[in-house]
């Protein structure tokens, strides 16, 4: 299951997976998904790795920028992982 995140400035979608373990690890999958004229841009990275699965349409340097973002808000991202998504009254 996927949980929404958040939406950025340039409609790029930010999901989240619950916490999947793996090997005594728990992983997060993490995916990011903008609209295009031909469908979409889609990357995907697993935490706790920052393993770049998948990267469709995205320059190396939003990449980057995914990244960063994901380092600020990892602990927040295994929170709400860990709790079914974000819970919004």
């Amino acid at each position: 299951m996927m949980y929404p995140y958040m939406i950025l400035a340039d409609e790029t979608e930010i999901v989240h997976s619950q916490i999947i373990e793996k090997d005594g690890m728990k992983k997060i999958i993490v995916n990011f998904e903008r609209p295009t004229e031909n469908g979409f841009d889609s990357s995907r990275c697993e935490l706790p790795d920052y393993k770049w699965t998948e990267r469709t349409g995205y320059s190396a340097e939003k990449i980057g920028m995914f990244e960063e973002l994901l380092h600020s808000n990892a602990h927040l991202v295994y929170k709400y992982a860990a709790n079914g998504g974000i819970q919004i009254a």
